[in-house]
């Protein structure tokens, strides 16, 4: 198990433990990951679990670098249509936004090549 720290930056942040459960698979990246946020009354929990393996061996299994990065977008575009709006937020929206357009461009490529839900380089 591996402890992430990337997100530590602020005192919500500094609470939030993120934990890397599982050892590296297909491809190389984990799968599961546990947060763990230490409150007065206890500590909560919440695992993300990643899609694992290509689907046509696998079928759907997991989450997506996609679909967490849309909640992300979200929440962004929610505080950038309210008070809590700011030219950081808009920076960080619009580079989601392009990482986005990257990982779709690289699925269709993927797609058009037929190598799509496979190992498949």
């Amino acid at each position: 198990m591996r402890t992430l720290s990337d997100h530590k930056v602020n005192g919500l942040n500094e609470a939030l433990t993120i934990n890397v459960i599982d050892e590296p698979g297909p491809g190389g990246a984990n799968h599961h990951y546990e947060i763990l946020l230490e409150t007065p009354t206890g500590v909560r929990q919440t695992n993300i679990l990643f899609h694992k393996g290509p689907t046509q061996e696998a079928g759907f299994n997991g989450l997506s670098n996609e679909a967490l990065m849309a909640v992300v977008m979200d929440r962004l575009r929610g505080f950038q249509s309210g008070e809590l709006a700011t030219r950081e937020n808009a920076l960080a929206l619009t580079k989601l936004e392009e990482s986005m357009m990257w990982l779709k461009k690289r699925t269709l490529d993927r797609v058009a090549r037929g190598v799509e839900g496979t190992m498949t380089k």
